[in-house]
């Protein structure tokens, strides 16, 4: 029996173009005698289609496209859907509206529908929102076969390779005790760096550990913040691998199920990324044109300032969407260097983009007069500075407005968690592209991107980073250096490690404090802030929610207060 997984990129709530993508991939599959193709979770309406599930009609609308589609699908083909479907008991018994749900579609009509079990509420998911959990195994026998059916967190409770179970149920085991044949897994699994290593081996034990083949069909593209990496793939009884998709791309892969046997033939087995910076650097090209093109734009405005952020968001663009759709602007103060214009205008000569130069100084100087009176008797300083990168934002949106750009904000992670950024200036935007790439990853991927050609220009990579807001500045005049920042930031971001703890890892207490202070103050700026792709797990998007009104700050030597 040939099974096939579609492997599609969905637009969340473009229910036409969705089921049109699935009908698409289902002739294809046809064509090449598949029996069963696979899709992903609720592809049909996209993952996640969040709030947008709150609206009856919208719900009314996939199940309305559901129906149609199981009518236009070829009929020899037998297609699992991902879709919604109301919860009738919900109004008499309780519990949640609607489930997340797997629908199987032969002969014209959707014969059974299935539900995830398992809803997680960690990070960046939030099922429990919307969702009541099903409480039956589910499967079918197609062909004298018998395929048990899961959606997406249904894999991840073995609490043989995680040391413990998050859930009371392991649907993976008991589909195995109900001796199906194969496993399937619908997925929305959302990126982050080193992901796909993971799945593989958890999809690898849990192979070997129940003797069973599994296909785990995943989502590809960007929504929002969420970057889906595809990577679709397919384990034998051995655990040996026997298929993947491509990484970043929609597929369609075709392989055998020998029903003798009763495993899978080896298929095609695309290659991973060679290396993180690639692989992050896939992530964010893919996040930069789904989002753009998904909102509705076709070009970028970018402030180039000559520094390695701008420039590496510049190529990410420029990779995105081609060189005639991203527009650079320079706005140079009194305080820019000479080599941060010449640098920011190489980069742009080697992208092939076009740009403006817009002059600040004067600009500058008619704030300055406005507030003389105001701020008479008072040194300049920090207020001054953020006025600059206030002028600067103000006109990155004025072009922005005037053309119908979207304008990709270029501060990076290290500087969104200790708030070395300003709000309404170089925080404005539509998009965050590195927001969740710290300093030293930016660095590493710009070395990257130059191994075969020079794209970013020499100085920017080895030029000491400074803001240019006043003469001589450099980051680390308020900054510890960045490799000992981010090292802080991950073991305090990623790790949950205290203050104590970071500091007992061989960090300077008073250095860690600070960190952790700016940390915290800085919350009410990333409030603000625009989406940011998504490449690490503990980013600060949708799954960061941290309060802003607050007294808790760690320290390395905290005591408690006597009352």
């Amino acid at each position: 029996m040939r099974i096939a997984i579609a492997q599609l990129n969905p637009t969340i709530g473009d229910l036409t173009g969705n089921a049109q993508q699935i009908l698409v991939a289902a002739k294809q599959a046809a064509e090449q005698g598949v029996r069963l193709l696979l899709t992903t979770e609720i592809s049909l309406c996209g993952y996640p289609p969040r709030d947008l599930l709150l609206d009856p009609s919208f719900v009314q609308a996939v199940e309305t496209t559901l129906q149609q589609l199981a009518q236009d699908l070829p009929p020899e083909l037998a297609v699992l859907v991902g879709c919604v479907e109301p919860n009738e008991r919900a109004q008499i018994q309780g519990g949640k509206p609607l489930f997340n749900s797997i629908a199987l579609i032969e002969q014209g009509q959707v014969q059974q529908v299935y539900h995830k079990r398992l809803l997680p509420t960690y990070d960046v998911f939030d099922d429990k929102r919307y969702f009541e959990p099903g409480l039956a195994s589910n499967s079918f026998t197609l062909d004298g076969v018998r395929i048990g059916v899961t959606i997406c967190e249904d894999l991840w409770n073995d609490e043989k390779f995680w040391g413990r179970r998050n859930y009371a149920v392991n649907p993976i085991a008991d589909l195995a005790a109900l001796g199906v044949d194969i496993i399937v897994n619908l997925s929305g699994s959302p990126y982050s760096v080193g992901k796909q290593h993971l799945r593989e081996a958890m999809l690898r034990h849990a192979a070997i550990r129940y003797h069973q083949p599994i296909l785990y069909a995943n989502q590809v593209g960007a929504n929002d913040d969420l970057i889906s990496d595809g990577c679709s793939v397919g384990f034998n009884r051995l655990g040996e691998i026997v298929c993947r998709a491509r990484a970043f791309e929609t597929d369609l892969i075709v392989l055998e199920f020998d029903q003798q046997e009763r495993d899978l033939q080896l298929g095609p087995i695309a290659p991973l990324p060679e290396n993180e910076d690639a692989e992050i650097w896939k992530a964010l090209v893919l996040g930069v044109r789904d989002y753009s093109c998904k909102c509705g734009f076709s070009k970028v405005v970018i402030g180039l300032s000559g520094g390695i952020d701008s420039s590496l968001v510049a190529a990410v663009a420029q990779a995105a969407l081609g060189s005639e759709n991203v527009f650079g602007v320079l706005m140079p103060s009194p305080h820019s260097s000479e080599h941060s214009i010449h640098d920011a205008l190489a980069l742009a000569k080697n992208l092939g983009i076009q740009t403006q130069t817009l002059p600040i100084g004067k600009l500058m100087q008619g704030y300055d007069q406005t507030l003389a009176q105001l701020f008479a008797g008072m040194p300049s300083g920090v207020t001054e500075e953020n006025i600059q990168s206030r002028i600067r934002g103000n006109l990155l949106m004025a072009v922005a407005n005037k053309f119908g750009y979207l304008l990709l904000s270029t501060g990076n992670k290290s500087e969104m968690a200790v708030g070395y950024c300003t709000l309404y200036g170089d925080m404005n935007g539509g998009l965050a592209v590195i927001a969740d790439v710290p300093k030293t990853r930016v660095y590493s991927l710009c070395r990257w991107l130059n191994a075969t050609k020079e794209i970013i220009p020499a100085n920017v990579i080895t030029k000491p980073p400074s803001a240019e807001l006043k003469p001589g500045q450099v980051d680390q005049d308020s900054l510890p250096p960045y490799d000992i920042l981010d090292d802080i930031l991950q073991r305090l971001i990623h790790n949950h490690e205290s203050a104590t703890q970071i500091a007992a890892a061989g960090h300077d207490p008073a250095t860690v404090d600070h960190v952790v202070r700016l940390v915290n103050q800085a919350e009410f700026k990333r409030r603000q802030a625009p989406p940011g792709l998504k490449i690490t797990d503990r980013a600060f998007g949708t799954g960061w929610r941290m309060p802003i009104a607050k007294k808790w700050v760690s320290t390395s030597r905290y005591e408690p207060a006597t009352v």
